[in-house]
Formats: C-alpha cells, structure tokens, sequence
C-alpha cells in the first residue's frame, strides 16, 4: 500500500513502494518541490534536493528528511538555466546513488506582464528554467533507465499547461511545452518501462502564496480573504487551495509499480479550474 502518510504514523519496517529507488527532484528547497521529496522519502527513496535559499535552513531540511525516514538525501545546487550544470549534477547524483530511477522537474520562475511590455530577458529565462532545464535533465538520465527497465518522470506543469491567462506569455509557453514534452517522453520510453506524466497544479498553498497574497491585499488595499477568494481562487471550484501533501502523494503514486502503465498523461490538480 502506498504511504501517503507522516513518518510518525508509519513504521519505516513496512515494506515502502520506492524503497531502493533514487531521485532527483528539482526545486525542491521550499513549496511543491520540498513536499514531492518528503513523499518520496516516506516511500523508501533516496533523494536529491536542489534549488536556492539560506544554505543553513536546507542543510536542516536536508538532515531532517534523511533521518526521519532513514534514507540518504543529498543537496546539489545546480543552476537549472544551465545545461552543463545540469548534466554535473546528474553525474554526482550517479556518484552518489549509483543511478537515478525517477526525476522531478519541479524547479520554475514567473513574470506577469503585457505581451508587448515583456522582457525579452524574462522570457529566455524563464523557457530556460521551466522548460529547457526538463529536456537536459531527462536526456541526461534517460538511457540508462530505458537500459534498466525502469523509470519515473515527472514534469510539474500547471493548470496554465492546458489553458491560457492574459500576461503569462512565457508561462503559459513553457508549461504548454512541458506537456508536449511529456507526451514525447512517454512515447518514447513506452516499450523500456519509463513512464513519463505531467502533473497540472492550479493554485497550491505555499509559502510563496501566502506573501502574494498579502502583497496583493496591501497593494490593493482589500481584504486577505477577498483576494483569496476573487483573485487567487476565483477560477477554482472548489474554492480551496491544493496542498503540497497532495501534490506529493500523486508524484509518489506515478513512481509507483502500481502506476506502470499510466504514462503521457497531464493529470491536473486543480480544483475543477480546467473542467470549465
């Protein structure tokens, strides 16, 4: 039974789905990113985090999960803009693990603005991190999975990956992009027992979240209610924010041999937002 669960509800001597398997997950020092280790962790799965912030608060993070679910967890910073970085740090993730079985691509920066107000900067930036940085971490730990017999890929697209909002040109590409990247993946590793799904978020709550939200109730000079309810959920039925816990327990289920033959899929977690 996969293990959704806290580490203190669940004994690490029950057999664990993941146990033995390795992972990199991208963006993974706060937020979505964060959770989807935990869970793989909880699961049995040796993990690697990367991303930015305060390196004392992700050495604690890092030791934190590692001991709790007793699993090696590894940190490398890699620069997901940076193709070369990319490919370093999948050779010290083999060096450390001996392979990757499963990769997240998680890591993703945003920029609002008009069409023809965008930076043209901004928009090389942010295909590079959100899109670009998918490619040449799949195609850096794609044979040798197809050559194994197994492998997990999970890219965290956005609800903005199978519809559109106004000023997100760049976003809304990129996100698209990963679903058609996902579908490619799939196809490609269907024979080799690599799955390859897209997971299609709407609005997650986060740390990241709860500052837009009272910016925008101070900038705005409105309730933090209202602006979760007209501004941030507006589009979401179900009027909730998804969890990152969430977010985690799918990307552990898609690691799963119970998911084996649930590939090219973009799988949205949205509140009901995309069934308009």
């Amino acid at each position: 039974m996969l293990d959704v669960g806290t580490p203190e509800t669940n004994a690490l001597a029950q057999r664990r789905p993941l146990e033995g398997r390795t992972a990199i997950v991208t963006g993974s020092t706060s937020g979505i990113g964060l959770g989807i280790a935990q869970a793989l962790a909880r699961n049995g799965a040796a993990v690697m985090l990367n991303g930015f912030g305060d390196p004392v608060e992700i050495e604690a993070q890092r030791a934190a999960i590692a001991e709790e679910n007793d699993v090696d967890v590894a940190y490398d910073c890699a620069d997901m803009s940076n193709a070369d970085a990319i490919r370093m740090m999948v050779e010290r993730a083999v060096a450390r693990f001996g392979q990757v079985d499963i990769v997240v691509n998680n890591a993703g920066i945003q920029h609002v603005a008009p069409i023809g107000e965008f930076p043209a900067a901004k928009w090389d930036q942010i295909l590079a991190i959100n899109l670009s940085s998918a490619f040449h971490l799949i195609q850096a730990t794609f044979e040798p999975m197809k050559d194994r017999g197994y492998g997990r890929i999970i890219n965290i697209a956005s609800a903005h990956g199978l519809i559109a909002s106004p000023f997100k040109s760049a976003y809304v590409a990129a996100k698209h992009g990963m679903v058609g990247l996902t579908k490619v993946v799939a196809l490609e590793g269907a024979e080799h027992g690599v799955t390859a799904n897209a997971i299609c978020p709407g609005y997650v709550w986060t740390p990241l979240v709860e500052k837009q939200i009272e910016d925008q109730a101070k900038s705005h000079g409105i309730a933090r209610d209202a602006v979760i309810r007209d501004v941030f959920l507006k589009n979401q039925p179900t009027r909730r924010f998804a969890t990152v816990e969430e977010m985690g327990a799918l990307t552990a289920f898609l690691c799963s041999d119970c998911a084996a033959s649930i590939t090219g899929t973009a799988l949205p977690v949205d509140g009901g937002w995309t069934a308009h």
